[in-house]
């Protein structure tokens, strides 16, 4: 009988009141405020950085898509491999170089030849990579460009081939 008493006396010692677990430590406002503002900071910068990645996805695909050819602006596409650093600083080069023209003057694209689409492409143009291939807003090619071109240079031929088949 002594021990029963003894494991009920200690079952109701292990017991305690809710209201002293329901408190819990106090946070003062400025601590709450604190750890709000870093909440705030962590949101904006994911945020942002979740913004540029949805931008930089959309301005790729674009570039890599194909069916622009032809639509009434001449274009400039890129044979390219992304795996080769001649087509990199090819890219880099074209880009630097395609600035100064707006959407409506001339365009830019990839054939990428890892894909079926820019595989296709170049099969159909006899075009390697590192190649640059330049249309009229009709989708007819009219010049092919190859190697590694200075930015400078490959301004003054974009520049001459937008003002010779350009529609305006």
């Amino acid at each position: 009988m002594k021990r029963s008493k003894r494991v009920q006396k200690t079952k109701s010692k292990k017991k305690t009141p809710a209201a002293a677990v329901a408190q819990g430590p106090e946070i003062s406002r400025r601590d709450m405020l604190g750890k709000l503002k870093r909440i705030g900071i962590g949101v904006a910068v994911v945020g942002g950085g979740g913004f540029f990645a949805v931008r930089s996805v959309k301005a790729s695909m674009y570039e890599h898509d194909l069916t622009r050819i032809g639509k009434g602006v001449p274009m400039v596409v890129q044979i390219h491999d992304p795996q080769c650093p001649s087509c990199l600083a090819l890219q880099r080069n074209v880009r630097k170089a395609m600035r100064g023209f707006g959407d409506d003057e001339l365009q830019y694209a990839i054939a990428n030849i890892t894909e079926p689409k820019g595989r296709s492409l170049a099969l159909d143009h006899d075009a390697q990579h590192i190649t640059l291939l330049l249309f009229d807003g009709d989708g007819n090619r009219q010049s092919v460009l190859t190697g590694i071109i200075d930015s400078a240079v490959l301004e003054q031929r974009f520049s001459a081939h937008a003002k010779q088949y350009s529609g305006k």
